[in-house]
């Protein structure tokens, strides 16, 4: 018998596979189809692409007609009476700026006719005493070039501190403390890390002693923070809070802050909370930009005029630059060190002093 006589009956009409095995046929059927390669037809399209479809003319009297063309369903579903929100003004819809005292007293900043007005809406009274403020902020609002520039508040560092300050004001005449009580608590949160209280280990790492040209050690970090620390201290527990005590607060080789004793804070939070309206607008301030309670205090009663029983002529004062640079040390060390980065270090220095400077206006005036 042949040998393909074993295999089965039923094959694929398309072909079979036959495979030998001990004498034995096995069929697995397969497909074959020709080879076609796909056609790549050319692009000869031109122009711009079709527009997008739109609803049919006989359904424009649901749809509704504007400017010749049928509007689609999705917009026939909006609200007729829907306006787009008015956008800023570009430019400056005032010509001249000036200040103009009120005959209460008070002082207020005139765009053209209109009075600078607060947040709120209400208008920004300027008081008697600080004349300086009322003029800088005039300044500010006659250096701008379009309206959109105050709607950025490092643009108006002073219109925005002094209307922080109007607030607190309007407040106290309505016995609220809302805002009192949110700056006591960001001021006294600060007094728990306080950068001035944060010092370096007294031990080197490395046990490398620095030795400078003439052969002298220089000032290391630690000695820099503990002079900048104690000559604030020192004012503070004499002139603002006799007796008190104040700790560092990361003096040690532990990475956990220390608080400070509850009588020291409670005295502390006492003397935030009866502060005037501008020194307490000013005192916010200067603990955000110099994440520092001491450094900011010390600034505020050095130039308020409701602290003029603790400031002494004869003493240097404690301005911006001694501000800035006991806010700062670690970074001013680093960089006399290694150098400084280009448009990073300059400029966060530059805007420290210029939110600095704006305690300092705030705050101060004269006598009347």
């Amino acid at each position: 018998m042949p040998l393909f006589s074993r295999a089965p009956a039923a094959l694929s009409r398309r072909g079979v596979s036959i495979i030998l095995r001990r004498d034995i046929a096995i069929a697995r059927p397969f497909h074959s189809f020709p080879p076609r390669a796909a056609i790549a037809h050319p692009v000869t399209a031109h122009g711009p692409p079709p527009k997008a479809p739109s609803a049919a003319p006989e359904f424009g009297e649901h749809t509704g007609q504007q400017d010749g063309r049928i509007e689609s369903s999705l917009d026939s579903k909006a609200p007729q009476n829907r306006t787009a929100k008015p956008s800023p003004p570009k430019k400056r819809f005032w010509k001249n700026v000036d200040v103009n005292m009120k005959p209460e007293g008070d002082y207020q900043v005139l765009l053209d006719t209109r009075p600078v007005r607060t947040p709120t809406k209400d208008v920004l009274y300027i008081p008697p005493t600080k004349p300086h403020l009322a003029h800088l902020i005039a300044l500010e609002w006659d250096v701008m070039t379009s309206a959109q520039q105050a709607l950025k508040s490092h643009m108006i560092p002073l219109t925005s501190l002094a209307a922080r300050a109007a607030e607190i004001v309007r407040e106290d005449a309505n016995g609220e403390t809302i805002i009192r009580e949110q700056i006591v608590k960001t001021a006294m949160r600060y007094l728990e890390t306080d950068t001035l209280l944060c010092w370096v280990p007294a031990k080197d790492v490395y046990g490398v002693e620095e030795v400078n040209e003439d052969g002298q050690r220089p000032e290391s970090l630690r000695e820099a923070q503990i002079r900048a620390a104690k000559d604030i201290i020192s004012f503070l527990s004499t002139k603002l809070w006799p007796g008190i005590e104040i700790k560092p607060i990361l003096d040690t080789e532990s990475i956990l802050p220390m608080s400070q004793k509850q009588a020291t804070k409670d005295i502390i939070e006492q003397w935030i909370v009866g502060l005037q309206a501008h020194d307490l607008a000013a005192l916010e301030r200067g603990v955000l930009a110099s994440k520092s309670l001491l450094v900011a205090v010390r600034l505020v009663s050095e130039w308020s005029e409701n602290f003029r029983h603790a400031q002494r002529p004869d003493r240097k004062k404690f301005g911006i630059e001694e501000a800035a640079e006991a806010s700062s040390l670690e970074v001013k060390w680093q960089t006399d060190m290694w150098g400084e980065v280009e448009d990073t270090h300059d400029v966060n220095k530059e805007d420290l002093k210029r939110q600095l400077g704006s305690v300092i206006v705030l705050v101060s005036g004269e006598t009347r």
